[in-house]
């Protein structure tokens, strides 16, 4: 059945015509559901200019000052995973969303829903692991809230952040500002923290150890801008729904076409294996430590270079560039030198990611 939309007036809230009458996992999955969901139900619901921009994070000006805002919720499963646990991920994640703009992170905000009957110690454990991925990236958790349920009601703890950032220049960053012949950057190996979780779920053993890639990219996007300025057109880090959904969302966004080459695309030996073994395309994999920029041309090679100056940007690689044709469509030259469409993912692929 088709995804769009009946007519609807301010009296009645339209809906998605779907063959689903019930939130799906999938409406949480970063690719086509989530997106139509958000799109269609929560976009036309709250709708003004800033939320229109759907970036990372809005933009706000108050009093001569240009602010960044973001919030995310995190519900990771398990809670304790090789390379993190759910508390630095949800300061790291509002970290970054707020520092796509350019904004310099100050404030977070944490929220907690709590199981009745979760440890103390685990919990504790979680609250320090937040302490310190926020004094790395040099912010305050200055408020919050905690609620707890009835055992059974929840599951373990969940988190939400939100993040304040000032952003001290006066260039515009966002979707909006790509352009057909902008290159495109990735600042290292995807698929690190969605193939570390399925396999601490899964029971799965490597060669070599895999890690979630969890980490705060704000330093990382100020040596960016440093050599970029206003050549910087959009920066996101693609969370939920891989890279894949990420390009996509920039293509139809901007009106553009993306064209990728697979062989410039980092993949870790061993997160590549159990993809191909799990039958998962890593393009669709979560990350939590990555960012796209999209970049003008003429400033592609300088900003690469200062990616790779730094300890987070290291494998960075220019993976492609945008096109006035087909505009809205991702494509990809693969190893053997065809060519095939790169969609957003479809469905639920991993629950629970982040």
């Amino acid at each position: 059945m088709s995804d769009v939309f009946t007519g609807g007036s301010m009296g009645s809230c339209p809906m998605p015509i779907t063959e689903h009458s019930t939130i799906q996992l999938s409406h949480g999955s970063g690719g086509k559901m989530m997106n139509d969901l958000i799109s269609n139900l929560f976009v036309w619901a709250f709708d003004n200019p800033t939320l229109k921009e759907m970036n990372d994070q809005a933009i706000i000006e108050l009093n001569g000052s240009r602010l960044a805002f973001s919030t995310d919720s995190f519900v990771v499963d398990p809670l304790f995973f090789p390379g993190g646990d759910i508390g630095d991920l949800a300061v790291n994640g509002t970290v970054n969303d707020v520092a796509m703009s350019g904004a310099k992170p100050l404030f977070l905000s944490a929220g907690f829903i709590i199981e009745e009957g979760f440890s103390l110690t685990e919990l504790k454990k979680i609250v320090e692991s937040m302490q310190l991925a926020a004094r790395k990236a040099g912010i305050a958790i200055v408020t919050g809230d905690t609620k707890v349920v009835n055992k059974g009601k929840g599951d373990k703890v969940f988190i939400n952040t939100a993040g304040i950032g000032l952003i001290e220049h006066d260039y515009k960053i966002g979707a909006s500002q790509i352009q057909p012949g902008d290159a495109v950057l990735l600042s290292g190996s995807i698929a690190d923290h969605g193939i570390t979780i399925l396999s601490q779920r899964e029971g799965l053993s490597f060669d070599t150890p895999v890690e979630s890639d969890t980490a705060a990219l704000h330093e990382l996007i100020q040596e960016i801008l440093r050599a970029g300025g206003r050549a910087v057109r959009a920066m996101r880090d693609p969370t939920r729904g891989g890279l894949a959904s990420a390009l996509n969302e920039y293509a139809e966004s901007a009106k553009v076409g993306i064209r990728i080459s697979e062989d410039r695309i980092p993949v870790n030996k061993s997160v590549a294996g159990a993809c191909e073994m799990l039958g998962i395309d890593p393009l669709h994999v979560a990350n939590e430590g990555k960012l796209i920029a999209i970049v003008a041309r003429e400033k592609a090679e300088s900003v690469l270079r200062a990616m790779r100056a730094h300890p987070l940007g290291i494998e960075s690689s220019i993976i492609g560039d945008t096109t006035n044709e087909d505009p809205g469509m991702v494509s990809m030259k693969t190893k053997f030198g065809a060519w095939r469409i790169v969609d957003m993912l479809v469905g639920e692929q991993l629950p629970r990611i982040c």
